[in-house]
Parts: structure tokens; C-alpha cells; sequence
């Protein structure tokens, strides 16, 4: 009889508020993954309970709830009493805690933090009361019947190692876990020995570089939790400013012992203020025409992001006498990071988890339930469609649509001819990128292929660069520093006699990209559409940006693609075996 393990994050008080998944192992192995996010259509899924992801999860097995074995939950709540005494400490040695009564009324931070304090206690109140489990299980009654499977918490950062540790090609080494906030804490350091985690150090909250570089994205216009990608994007388009590198570091340090807490102590909106106060500006209002300061501010918090964990690399592959590497938490996906980390010279090898984020927290926990190692990672969990579904979907809208002999041959000529093209295809992928199967394409070799893009497609600033699908076999041809990057979250430079080629997916500002590098077995049909572009073009490479408008997620079904195909500035849709081309 085979053995169900269901793991997922839930969004109620002492679970966190964002990204809800839901992941189930069959036998110890995942075997269908989702986040909410996909099914509800909100993105990020905010505050709500993953009751769909879960459904996902057992009609891909054919069960029920009853018929799981064991429920793991990525949060041990109770664990939040240690939050309440570090709020406290740091909220009154922080400066700012005595401004207000000071007379500095252009700063909220003494309410804030004394808010934040409160705010910790109720949390930690609910988590003690034994109520929290209780919430849980009435929020799955009131989906599912039968009786419940028993119901544990494991620590949330420790869910975040374990989805870096597992599948990673390694047996020791050091993993680092970096995000907000877990339940105490914000960054720590696992030493991963023989299929065990052990907690080596940790950085409790507030000192928080997720919370750091979430009040800089609120203070330059975007949603924090949201827009920290756009940050790293900014970046490279400011330079070294001194007087802001001043500034910033008079309130931060960083380094292996950094200190962001005159930051992040208090909410993210205390944060901006301190910003405010700190620069002497006020928040940005919106996202666009961003001035040359505030491009030089995105560049200075990013290299102060980046040089910090590279100096927790250092020390502590130093101090375990490994190069060995693996990375996870929301921080890790930034990529221009993950760069520094990557060419460092004390590491060999490194494994940073695609789906890095809380969205992934329900693959860790039942990775470590299972401390199961997975030979070829993977991340197309999701739900697919036959050719008889897409079909019926596109016959009761009375949609026209062919089915050509030679798909790969067919898209190839068209995205070589300019077209843009929606790729809809298997299962579909977890995680923030679109790795071949819930894809938008383009031809990579002209600025104008990235503009027509960013315009008419995904509807959103006309700076920002996109990333390409490139044939593994390639990547020698136009990398610096060249190694397999199936996930694309790693960054490189590229080659400058080959950077003419793939101008559409180099960022404008340093010429580096983020490649997903694909092998056919890996994605044999995403794989000769590339081969196929390859043979027209002489390009082994392909524009690829995930399938969905701006400010929406990924899209899943066959309807929503085709909604979007129709809304966006796309020319043509695959769906399977199946195409559709705009007149």
C-alpha cells in the first residue's frame, strides 16, 4: 500500500501571510505541487487557506484526506516566544524607539515598534492558546470528509534547508536559508552532513536583509514581497554614489556580523520611514521614470545585499572546510546575488532552490520528512492537459485551430520571423519562472524583439530585461564562467563576441542574462523547438518570459491562456499539440 505524505503552508496567524502551496509525496518521492496562487488567480494568494492546491494535490492521486498519512505544516508557531523577547530588545536599543517622545514628529517609528511588540505577543498569545492547529483543521473540514490524518509543525527556515539540501548534488556542505521571517528568525546557517541539518547560527528578526530590502522596494514605489525582483533589476543601471553609500551604511552594516535593525525594526512602512528620515525624501509614489539617484540607491542596497552574503560564504565555508553550497528563503532569488556567491572561489559546487521562496516551504517539509535525495531535481509538479481537453476547450468557443506535422519546425519558423508566440505545454512548473512550459517566446536577437515584449505583451517598463532558454550544450559558446543553469536563477556574463546574437535577453545596463539552459531530457519537446530555431538561425536560444499579463499570476488552464492570448500582444498560441494564430 503506498504511503501519502501531504505537506502545504497555510495563511492564518503564526503560518505568515503569503505564497500558501501544497505538495504531495507519494512514497517519500513529490509528486504533484501547486501554489494557490495559480488556482485563486490573486497573486501571492495573500491570506488565503490553500484549499485548492490541496484538492490538486489528492485528485492527482485519486484519494482523499483519509487516506493521508501524515499532514507537515512549514511553521512551528509555538516557536514565536523567542520573537517577543528579541522585539523587545532590539525595538529599545534602537534609536529611533525614543524619537517621538523626543520631539522628532516626522517619524511613527515609537508607535511602530511598540506596535510591533504587541502585535509579536498577540501572534505568540494564538500560537499558545493551541488554537492555531484547531484553525487549521476546521479550515480543512470545511472542505474535505473523513477524519483528518494527524497534523505536525517543523521549523520554517529548517523547511527552507531542506529544499536546497535534498536535491542538491552534494552530501555536506553549508546552506544558507535567507527570507523575512521565519517564526524568530531571518537568516541561518545549516551545516548539511550526511543527510542531517544542524543550525550553526542564527540572525533573528528584526535583522532582517528580507525585511531590508523589502522597505527599499516600498520606498522606491513598488509592493514589498512583490517588487524586490524589479529592485535587482534597477540596479545595475545606477553607479557607486558615495554620499548615499554614506548615508546607508551609517544606519546598516554589513558583513558576516551585519546589523540592518535600524531598518527593519517595527513594520515595513516603519522602515520606509526611517529611509525617509535617513535621506531626507519621501517615497517614491509610483513605478516609473526612476532618477539617476534612485537607480544609484537601487545600486548601493543590492551591492550591500550582495557583499554581506558573500561574507557569510566566505566565513562559513571557511569554518566547515566545504565548497559546497546550497542556498534557499526569498532572498535567493536574486540572482544578481547568486552570481557573487556562484564565482566565488571557495565555492565548487551550488545548488540555490528554483522555487526559493515560501511557495516552496511545502516541498522542503516533506523533503525532510522523507530526507529523500532526488536524483534530477524537478519542478513540473503542476497539472497538464490532454490534446482531447485543449481541444474541447477551443471547439466551445468556436476558436479555429490547426494541428500541424512538425510543431517544433512549424513555431520555430514563426518565432524566427518575429512572431511572439504563448507555449503552453505538459505539466506546469512551480516557482516565479517559467521554464518551458508555461511560456512566452521570442526571437532573442534584437532590442526591438525584448521592447515589442515589455510593450504590447506583458505590459510593463520598458527597462527590464528578460532572460533566455538556451540549449545546454551551448552555454561554453556565450558564458562566462559557464555552468548548467536549469532553473534560471543563476546570472552570467556573457561572451561579447556572441552578445550581438541574443541582444533581446542581455540586460541593457551590464550585458549579463539569467539563462535557463536546457537538456532534452530535461523537456524533449522545449528542447528541439530550440534545436529547430537553432537550425534556422544559426541561435541556440530562445526569449523566454513566463506566461502571464502584468500583475497576474502564471497561468495554468487552457482557458486562461487563451484569455490572455486574446488580451495580450501575442500573435501565436500553442497549446499542446495545438495552434492558434491571430489573423
Amino acid at each position: 500500500m503506498s504511503e501519502y505524505v501531504l505537506s502545504f503552508k497555510p495563511t492564518t496567524a503564526g503560518f505568515g501571510t503569503h505564497d500558501p502551496s501544497a505538495v504531495i509525496f507519494k512514497n517519500g518521492v513529490p509528486v504533484y505541487g501547486i501554489e494557490e496562487e495559480r488556482l485563486s488567480r490573486q497573486k501571492h494568494a495573500e491570506n488565503q487557506f490553500p484549499r485548492r492546491a490541496i484538492r490538486g494535490c489528492l485528485d492527482y492521486c485519486g484519494i482523499s484526506l483519509s487516506d493521508v498519512d501524515r499532514i507537515y505544516l512549514p511553521y512551528k508557531p509555538e516557536l514565536l516566544s523567542k520573537l517577543i523577547t528579541a522585539n523587545v530588545r532590539n525595538v529599545v536599543q534602537n534609536p529611533s524607539f525614543f524619537r517621538r517622545s523626543a520631539g522628532d514628529e516626522s517619524s511613527g517609528s515609537f508607535l511602530g515598534n511598540v506596535a510591533t511588540v504587541a502585535g509579536t505577543a498577540d501572534e505568540y498569545l494564538a500560537a499558545r492558546s493551541g488554537n492555531l492547529l484547531d484553525v487549521v483543521e476546521r479550515q480543512l473540514e470545511k472542505t474535505f470528509t473523513g477524519p483528518l490524518p494527524p497534523i505536525s509543525t517543523l521549523e520554517h527556515h529548517r523547511c527552507h534547508a531542506a529544499s536546497a539540501y535534498y536535491p542538491a548534488e552534494f552530501n555536506e556542505g553549508l546552506v544558507l536559508t535567507i527570507d523575512g521571517r521565519g517564526e524568530y528568525d531571518s537568516t541561518v546557517v545549516w551545516r548539511a552532513q550526511n543527510g542531517q541539518l544542524t543550525r550553526e547560527q542564527t540572525y533573528e528578526h528584526p535583522n532582517s536583509l528580507g525585511h531590508f530590502f523589502g522597505a527599499v522596494t516600498e520606498f522606491l514605489g513598488y509592493r514589498a514581497f512583490n517588487g524586490e525582483g524589479k529592485i535587482m533589476g534597477l540596479a545595475p543601471y545606477g553607479q557607486r554614489n558615495q554620499q548615499i553609500d554614506r548615508k546607508l551604511r551609517s544606519a546598516v552594516s554589513g558583513g558576516v556580523d551585519y546589523d540592518v535593525t535600524e531598518i527593519t525594526t517595527g513594520t515595513i512602512e516603519d522602515g520606509v520611514s526611517q529611509l525617509e528620515t535617513l535621506f531626507g525624501r519621501s517615497r517614491k509614489k509610483d513605478s516609473t521614470d526612476f532618477t539617476q539617484w534612485e537607480k544609484d540607491f537601487a545600486f548601493s542596497v543590492q551591492t550591500f545585499v550582495e557583499e554581506t552574503v558573500v561574507s557569510i560564504v566566505r566565513a562559513y565555508t571557511d569554518d566547515f572546510n566545504t565548497a559546497n553550497v546550497g542556498l534557499a528563503g526569498g532572498v535567493a532569488l536574486n540572482c544578481k546575488m547568486n552570481k557573487q556567491v556562484m564565482e566565488l572561489d571557495c565555492v565548487d559546487n551550488i545548488f540555490i532552490q528554483p522555487v526559493a521562496h515560501d511557495g516552496g516551504l511545502a516541498l522542503g517539509a516533506g523533503l525532510l520528512d522523507s530526507q529523500a535525495d532526488i536524483d534530477t531535481p524537478n519542478i513540473y509538479y503542476g497539472p497538464e492537459y490532454s490534446t482531447e481537453e485543449i481541444t474541447a476547450v477551443l471547439d466551445k468557443n468556436k476558436l479555429n485551430y490547426e494541428i500541424p506535422d512538425d510543431l517544433e519546425r512549424t513555431i520555430a519558423e514563426r518565432l524566427a520571423d518575429g512572431k511572439l508566440v504563448g507555449w503552453f505545454q505538459g505539466r506546469m512548473e512551480m516557482g516565479p519562472r517559467a521554464l518551458g512550459n508555461r511560456s512566452i517566446l521570442a526571437d532573442p536577437r534584437t532590442a526591438a524583439s525584448r521592447d515589442r515584449v515589455n510593450k504590447y505583451v506583458k505590459h510593463r517598463e520598458e527597462w527590464r530585461p528578460f532572460a533566455p532558454s538556451m540549449l545546454e550544450s551551448a552555454i561554453d559558446d556565450y558564458l562566462l564562467n559557464a555552468e548548467p543553469s536549469p532553473y534560471m536563477i543563476k546570472t552570467f556574463g556573457v561572451k561579447p563576441e556572441t552578445r550581438d546574437d541574443i541582444e533581446a535577453v542581455l540586460h541593457p545596463a551590464d550585458d549579463t542574462t539569467r539563462p535557463q539552459t536546457v537538456r532534452e531530457e530535461q523537456n524533449p519537446r522545449y528542447y528541439r523547438l530550440i534545436s529547430e530555431f537553432e537550425d534556422i538561425t544559426g541561435v541556440p536560444v530562445v526569449l523566454n518570459t513566463s506566461f502571464n499579463d502584468h500583475g497576474e499570476p502564471i497561468v495554468t488552464t487552457p482557458t486562461e491562456a487563451v484569455k490572455d492570448f486574446y488580451g495580450m500582444g501575442l500573435d501565436i498560441l500553442v497549446l499542446g499539440d495545438v495552434v492558434l494564430e491571430k489573423p
